[in-house]
């Protein structure tokens, strides 16, 4: 008969078994690109290519697909999306305000803070809660929550902040960008389609998904194969700090007040994904589409990505240990 610290043993391990499965394949991703770009295989007009075929093609499509199977008229929490909704704008306000205040080198604040809160919650959030619970729970509505509003801060704090631009933006052109983001397209139509009383012709879908699946590969190739460790060690500082605050500061600041608040279960392994799981890789295309660098952030999402697994199996146990979650 197993003895209760067995038990606790067993889902720690298992726990840490099945975030490694989701994260460390793609860390190794990352590193095969890496190898390929070296090797001549990935070179940058062909990173350059398949980043701009992320951003306004495969990403678009695989968020489109996300939202356009949401019922919103059975499944909508109006209470859970707005605590998503509160929880990113008070984070991504906060860093923000931060680094322009502490970060030495203003080049890099844009980037700083979109590695910094910006989740893979539309890639890993269904895996995560459909391994614990055999169902994705409330990852489409952790999405309809946070995710447009990663996209709109992300196209503002880039344009503000990228290096390239003049400081003084009008805000009407600042609007423009922020509209015709192909990424929030994607998510807008999506969930104006989930509205509609019939979903997505079984030829749609099968053609989306072929599209939408794309969209991690080639960013993980093109992280890879366009990392220059010489630069990276450089970012090291920022990186570090940046992963710290994606892993470990939002999901301590903001899970508590969401058990104190009431959430539960599937509601808190969402608000996880959302706040503690590695920066993804969309971040880094983002940022070269929109005229940064993008060294600091393909290096926060490979740190992230590695460490991940051990943080967020960390905070599945203490949920776990503190019984809010089954």
């Amino acid at each position: 008969m197993r003895r209760p610290g067995q038990e606790k043993e067993r889902d720690i391990l298992q726990n840490l078994v099945f975030s490694l499965n989701a994260t460390m394949p793609v860390f190794l991703v990352m590193v095969v690109g890496y190898v390929l770009g070296h090797r001549g295989y990935l070179p940058k007009s062909f990173c350059s290519a398949a980043d701009q075929l992320v951003y306004h093609v495969a990403l678009p499509v695989m968020l489109f697909c996300d939202m356009a199977t949401l019922d919103l008229a059975h499944d909508f929490n109006v209470r859970f999306v707005l605590y998503c909704a509160g929880a990113t704008t008070a984070a991504i306000v906060v860093l923000w305000l931060l680094a322009r205040r502490f970060l030495p080198d203003r080049n890099l604040v844009g980037e700083f803070v979109q590695a910094s809160y910006r989740s893979s919650a539309a890639i890993l959030g269904v895996a995560f809660i459909q391994n614990i619970y055999g169902n994705s729970g409330m990852a489409p509505l952790m999405i309809l929550g946070s995710v447009p509003l990663f996209n709109i801060f992300a196209v503002v704090i880039l344009t503000v902040e990228s290096p390239a631009e003049n400081q003084h933006i009008r805000p009407a052109a600042l609007l423009r960008r922020v509209l015709s983001n192909p990424i929030l397209i994607g998510i807008v139509l999506g969930t104006l389609y989930s509205l509609l009383p019939f979903g997505l012709p079984t030829i749609a879908q099968k053609t989306f998904n072929i599209i939408s699946n794309l969209a991690t590969p080639l960013s993980l190739l093109s992280i890879g194969a366009t990392f220059e460790g010489r630069r990276a060690i450089k970012k090291l500082g920022p990186t570090l700090l940046a992963a710290a605050c994606k892993l470990l500061v939002l999901p301590g600041i903001f899970l508590p007040l969401a058990v104190t608040l009431g959430f539960r279960d599937q509601e808190l392994v969402a608000l996880l994904i959302m706040l503690g799981s590695p920066t993804t890789p969309s971040a880094y295309v983002m940022a070269r589409n929109m005229g940064h660098e993008g060294v600091l952030t393909a290096s926060a999402a490979a740190v992230t990505t590695l460490l991940s697994a051990l943080t967020v199996t960390m905070w599945i146990f203490l949920l776990r240990s503190g019984g809010y979650i089954a």
